[in-house]
């Protein structure tokens, strides 16, 4: 049989379920989640090999509007790592959330308008809607603002119509050898992963403010084979905020460990030892050499 091999963006406003739907085809969690907008920050790859066909997914950071408070040099950064996805693919799974189109699903179509390769859209959280029936009038008129390879409902979360997804993706992968080994299922260090899940249960916990101001750095990651040691710098950009991640008698930064521990360790199969720590570094992210040194390179 011909091997097929392609690469696939899953594209769309912030908070749509772009990394779920990810970490669903896939079966294990490669992207970080939360409910909070603009939690990916980089292009994360995904790696799907099912007999001779071999999907490259690209999660990517979801695409906003600049504005006075979203204009500092980490939101170019996750707008241009979005529309970089877009080079070069053979498929690109655009999402939007329900029967809901904003100005930011518009900012992500207008960019879709200069993509050669074909769009598929796929509304996602359906099994959200209460009106049901609301569904299919809506899927007549986002079906008219382009054209769609094809148009497909579903729940990142649950499951439901992912395989009919993934089906429709097949189609457009071209034939080609696999670029990948068969059990690779992300191009991602671990080192990378460590650092996303300490962000992510900052994320999880924290204010609207704070987890947009903190990055995390891996100082040190040394696998031992029964035990990885890491250690992670959490920065902020202010005092008070290095105050709040810390917490009361250092409760919250020991809870975020806790946590991210346990997720680590599932994640690696071996036991973790980590250690966290605060500083502050005035300005990281309107900082383009900062934020380089951190990692946030497009490179």
């Amino acid at each position: 049989m011909t091997q097929t091999c392609g690469f696939v963006a899953i594209v769309g406003r912030p908070n749509v379920g772009k990394s779920t739907l990810m970490n669903r085809i896939l079966g294990q969690k490669i992207s970080i989640t939360s409910r909070r907008p603009q939690t990916t920050r980089h292009q994360v790859m995904g790696i799907k090999t099912e007999g001779e066909a071999q999907f490259i997914y690209v999660d990517t950071p979801g695409m906003h509007i600049m504005s006075k408070d979203r204009n500092k040099a980490i939101n170019r950064f996750m707008n241009q790592a979005a529309s970089q996805a877009l080079r070069d693919v053979d498929c690109v799974v655009f999402i939007i959330d329900r029967t809901r189109w904003t100005p930011e699903d518009q900012v992500v179509l207008d960019k879709l308008t200069h993509v050669k390769a074909p769009v598929i859209l796929a509304i996602n959280k359906v099994d959200w809607l209460e009106d049901k029936a609301s569904l299919l009038p809506w899927l007549e008129e986002v079906g008219a603002k382009h054209e769609f390879a094809a148009i497909l409902p579903l729940s990142a979360k649950h499951g439901t119509n992912v395989p009919e997804l993934e089906a429709e993706v097949a189609k457009h992968l071209p034939e080609s050898i696999h670029y990948y080994p068969e059990d690779q299922i992300t191009d991602r260090s671990q080192r990378f992963l460590a650092a996303e899940l300490v962000r992510e249960k900052v994320m999880r916990q924290l204010g609207d403010e704070l987890p947009y101001q903190m990055t995390v750095e891996i100082e040190e990651f040394r696998d031992e084979g029964r035990v990885i040691h890491i250690s992670a710098l959490m920065l902020v950009e202010r005092q008070g905020q290095k105050k709040i991640l810390i917490g009361e008698s250092g409760e919250r930064i020991k809870k975020i460990g806790r946590e991210a521990r346990l997720e680590m360790e599932r994640a690696f199969g071996a036991k973790v030892m980590l250690n966290l720590w605060v500083k502050v570094k005035r300005g990281w992210s309107d900082d383009d050499r900062a934020l380089k040194s951190l990692g946030y390179d497009l490179e």
